[in-house]
């Protein structure tokens, strides 16, 4: 497929003749991104916006939901202003958003608290006291937990990370929200809402409140026991709807606000790892993605419902009809050298000389690149906010072991790149044991993506191929789109792989196996030297 050129700002250049495309938005925790999408692929150009988070005290992220709103309309107002013929030719408006959020909104649609975060575990006690039972596993009642993997696939998280518990938390911490909640939506509902005024959630979007049969992937539906057990009122549930389903036209209010025609249709898209899913071209059954932005996954489209309980990896619903998406869930990835640029290098106190930092990603790459394998014995845990598999536990934390004197800053950063290397080598056995066969290329796609060094050392660490999708940031965005020309009956999701490009190929280098098998061996090894004391540390029963 050919690619548009893009310039470092999103503007691209093509001599071909204007074509259809979808207005596609990628809503992260780090801000929104809007793109021009064409029917094949192309990116004919983009523009992002910053969204500020919000750390509490007790493990609470949140963000505004008007900043997700006024973000995707500052950003889409560039865009279309800078690509009118692109503009002219918007066949629909499809969302790919950050899961696991959850905002509660009035009858009105407005939210009436800041959105709660797939981050926040402020709602772990809550949770605790809904499902706990006389037999009990990870705090909650083992009858329950056969239900649910039974019924959805999977259990909420123990962390309090997702809907089901953020849910409780509104209620129990904020009763007069609760009691005013029309509807509790997920980030991407919410966005929908906006657009169209319907209060719906997806297939993927609903799956964390783990109130929904998911046994038939063409006929995801509400499970009475389920909703009646979750100890949220179950008319405060939005309706369902497939990933490719038509919602209807923009809203008036969203048409004036995009600058486009209020016929223009609107799709329902995805949460971000099944649009990813789609992105990044692994949507053959087994064909699996590695996606690297703030939180990161290992994910394979499979042609059946399971659920390995051990390692908290389960197939789940998606956007392909009649498939399920393996997904391995790592809660922090890229977010790691955020921190290590916000919190570290370039915090904002009297040490900080320059005001405007410089694109620090890109020389961090240079620097990872200076290093041998290894990063001269540093090793890098990159649990900075806990972990989800292969072990679901919100006591750990990150750290940097086997410091020196002769440690360097330039060691530091690869070490950073390695370990969220390391850690997803942890995730692949299961992963590999879950499809019942071995991982033998990896589409790489997300922020990271971008990074060729961080390529290298992922095919080095796991030993398997690894194909740099290009223009692998947008990859949400592009899965947005191919959603929409799938609902708009353009493209069956089975023309998706041909439609991806590939930038690079990265081949396991032998030379390299030894260092990462030892330091893959240290790693895992901390973890279990450390996973008790974390939990003292930090107040963890």
């Amino acid at each position: 497929m050919s690619q548009a050129l893009r310039s470092s700002s999103g503007a691209s250049r093509s001599d071909e003749a204007p074509a259809r495309h979808v207005l596609a938005v990628d809503l992260g925790t780090s801000g929104v991104k809007v793109a021009l999408i064409a029917i094949d692929g192309r990116v004919a150009g983009w523009e992002s916006e910053p969204v500020a988070l919000h750390v509490l005290p007790g493990g609470g992220a949140e963000q505004r939901p008007d900043d997700w709103w006024d973000g995707l309309v500052a950003a889409a107002g560039r865009l279309l202003s800078r690509s009118p013929a692109a503009a002219r030719e918007v066949a629909a408006v499809c969302c790919s958003t950050q899961g696991e959020g959850t905002v509660p909104v009035d009858a009105a649609g407005q939210p009436l608290m800041n959105a709660i975060l797939w981050q926040d575990m402020r709602g772990a006690s809550a949770l605790a006291r809904q499902f706990r039972g006389i037999v009990n596993y990870s705090g909650m009642s083992l009858p329950r937990i056969r239900r649910w993997i039974r019924l959805t696939g999977g259990m909420p998280s123990p962390t309090g990370k997702d809907p089901a518990a953020h849910m409780l938390l509104v209620r129990d911490a904020f009763p007069d929200v609760y009691e005013r909640t029309f509807k509790f939506l997920n980030v991407l509902d919410y966005l929908n809402l906006r657009l169209t005024g319907r209060f719906v959630a997806t297939h993927d979007s609903i799956l964390t409140s783990w109130v929904t049969d998911n046994r038939h992937a063409g006929r995801i539906r509400y499970d009475e026991r389920l909703v009646h057990d979750c100890g949220i009122a179950a008319d405060k549930l939005p309706e369902i709807v497939g990933c490719s389903d038509v919602l209807g036209s923009l809203a008036a209010e969203a048409a004036a606000a995009l600058g486009l025609p209020a016929a223009t249709p609107v799709v329902a898209g995805a949460i971000d790892n099944t649009a990813a899913a789609i992105g990044s071209g692994a949507v053959d059954d087994f064909a699996t993605h590695l996606y690297i932005g703030t939180s990161s996954w290992l994910a394979a489209h499979v042609p059946f419902k399971k659920t390995d309980a051990r390692t908290g990896i389960a197939s789940v619903p998606c956007a392909v009809p009649g498939r399920w998406l393996l997904t391995a869930m790592q809660s922090t990835a890229g977010g790691n050298l955020t921190f290590l640029r916000d919190n570290v290098l370039y915090h904002h106190d009297e040490l900080l000389t320059e005001e405007r930092l410089p694109d620090v990603f890109k020389i961090f790459d240079r620097m990872a690149a200076r290093v041998p394998a290894g990063s001269n014995g540093l090793i890098y845990t990159p649990w900075i906010w806990g972990e989800r598999a292969p072990v679901d536990d919100r006591a750990l934390r990150a750290g940097l072991h086997n410091i020196s004197l002769d440690t360097t800053r330039e060691d530091i950063v690869r070490a950073f790149f390695e370990g969220v290397a390391l850690n997803t080598r942890w995730l692949l056995a299961p992963v590999e044991k879950f499809l019942g066969r071995p991982v033998r290329a990896i589409n790489l796609v997300g922020g990271g993506g971008q990074s060729a060094i961080w390529c290298r050392i992922f095919a080095d660490v796991l030993g398997v191929e690894v194909r740099q999708v290009r223009d692998a940031i947008q990859a949400n965005a592009r899965g947005a789109a191919w959603i929409a020309a799938v609902g708009l009956g353009e493209i069956e999701f089975r023309d998706v792989p041909g439609l991806v490009g590939i930038e690079e190929v990265f081949e396991p280098r032998a030379a390299e196996r030894a260092v990462y098998d030892e330091r893959f061996a240290a790693f895992v090894e901390l973890h279990k030297r450390l996973r008790t004391l974390y939990r003292r540390l930090n107040h963890e029963a």
